[in-house]
């Protein structure tokens, strides 16, 4: 049973920087790919960043070159962060940390944390 539970979001200004954090308690391993998402007021969640089982990294074209996605492997469990630098006020939105399960492809969720970027 793997639980996750984001942290790191808050207000910030346009064009500055935020770092949020995702503790994956349980055996991570359990775990192929992670990612994070996010949801805007009235949007859909769409996918902002992930790292795929085979090591590869791939951002929406939205954010690339201002995000990072990493991930810190403490077994059992892992940390996932997402820096986030030069924010504007189309980044504002609950950015949910993501992971799917190698048995099933179930997908996990953590609770959200909500950026807002102010102009």
């Amino acid at each position: 049973q793997v639980q996750l539970a984001e942290s790191g979001g808050g207000l910030i200004q346009d064009g500055g920087s935020l770092r949020l954090s995702c503790v994956a308690s349980g055996p991570a391993a359990l775990v192929k790919d992670w990612a994070w998402y996010r949801q805007a007021p009235g949007k859909e969640r769409e996918l902002v960043a992930e790292i795929l089982s085979g090591g590869l990294i791939e951002y929406s074209d939205s954010v690339k070159g201002r995000f990072t996605i990493t991930i810190a492997r403490d077994h059992p469990g892992a940390t996932l962060y997402l820096q986030m630098n030069d924010l504007g006020p189309d980044d504002t939105a609950v950015y949910f940390c993501n992971g799917r399960r190698w048995a099933d492809d179930k997908m996990l969720w953590g609770q959200g944390t909500q950026v807002t970027v102010s102009s």
